[in-house]
C-alpha cells in the first residue's frame, strides 16, 4: 500500500568548512527544499508528492542534490529557479527536466 505517488528527496548534509567537494547544505539545498515544499502544498499535490529532507546523498560536488523516486531521477545544481519546472515538467506532467540530470555513469544505472 503506497501512500506517495512520487517523493522528492533533497539534499541538506552540512560538510565541514573548506570540505573539498563542498555541501548541499551551503549551496542551498534547505531553501530548495522549501522551495518543493510550499508549492506541492500550494498546488494541492502534498498529498500525493512528499518534499524530505536527504541527508548526504554523495553527489555534493555536483550541487544541490535532489532525486525523485520512484523514478530514481538525479537532478544537480538545483536552485530555487528550477523548482517550478522540476513540479510542473516530471512531477504533474512525468517528464524529467533532462538540462538537470546528473550526468556521471553513478547516478545513471539504466543507461
Amino acid at each position: 500500500m503506497k501512500r506517495f505517488d512520487k517523493h522528492i528527496f533533497i539534499c541538506e548534509n552540512k560538510r565541514p568548512a573548506g570540505h573539498p567537494r563542498g555541501c548541499c547544505k551551503d549551496k542551498g539545498g534547505s531553501e530548495v527544499k522549501e522551495l518543493f515544499k510550499k508549492r506541492l502544498k500550494e498546488l494541492g499535490l502534498n498529498s500525493s508528492v512528499r518534499a524530505n529532507t536527504a541527508g548526504c546523498l554523495d553527489a555534493c560536488e555536483f550541487g544541490v542534490t535532489v532525486v525523485v523516486y520512484p523514478e530514481q531521477i538525479w537532478y544537480g545544481g538545483v536552485t530555487g529557479n528550477d523548482v517550478e519546472e522540476i513540479i510542473q515538467s516530471h512531477i504533474i506532467n512525468n517528464k524529467p527536466v533532462e538540462r538537470l540530470f546528473i550526468n556521471d555513469s553513478r547516478f545513471n544505472k539504466d543507461e
